[in-house]
This record gives C-alpha cells, structure tokens and sequence, in this order.
C-alpha cells in the first residue's frame, strides 16, 4: 500500500523551469525521484534537487527542440504565458487543450 502524496502541479498543467529555459505539459507524476543514480548526479550541484519529492515528466521544448524532460517538484514554476505547447507527441496523450490545461484522452473500459 502506498501513502498519497500531495503534488503541486498536476497532469495536463503547463509549467517552466526555475533555471533552464524550457516549458512543457506534465504527462505522469512519480510520488518521489524514480530514475538512475547516474542521471541524478549529472544534475549540477547547485540546482540539485532533493529526491524526496514529487517529479513530474514532460513533454517538454524550447526554441530547439522537443524532448521529454523529468524535473522535479522545486524546480518547477506554473508557466503564465497560457500559450499552448507544440509538442508533437501532444496528441498521443491529451484530447484538447482547454485554455488553463491539456485534457487527456478518455479512457475506454475493457
């Protein structure tokens, strides 16, 4: 059995990052840091984050790219440009953007 967690940000929410220059819609939430030893110790040190907090994945982009991106709770910002992402894996995930969020697809019951 599993506790709950409280997250700050939840699935279909637009958010930024505090230091690197990139935004993207949240697509899953993992309660607390879920990925390799490796891939946390190539964070710098100065923007570090705990591991115990939520981290979120995103469809992530800036003016380059598109990627997906895990970042964890303290790091991220609600992004107030209210402009929707362009993203091309959107679709697979979320129906419509509702102009606050991305509504996920329905799901269909076996």
């Amino acid at each position: 059995m599993h506790d709950l967690v409280e997250t700050k940000f939840s699935i279909g929410i637009i958010v930024k990052h505090k230091f690197l220059h990139f935004r993207g819609v949240i697509f899953d939430v993992d309660p607390e840091f879920n990925n390799s030893e490796e891939w946390y110790m190539a964070i710098p040190k100065e923007i570090r984050p705990r591991k115990d907090q939520p981290f979120y994945h995103l469809l992530a982009e800036n003016k380059d790219i598109f990627y997906v991106a895990y970042v964890s709770e303290q790091n991220l910002l609600i992004d107030m440009d209210n402009s929707e992402c362009c993203h091309p894996d959107i679709n697979k995930i979320f129906s419509h953007y509702d102009g606050e969020k991305y509504i996920p697809h329905a799901r269909t019951n076996n």
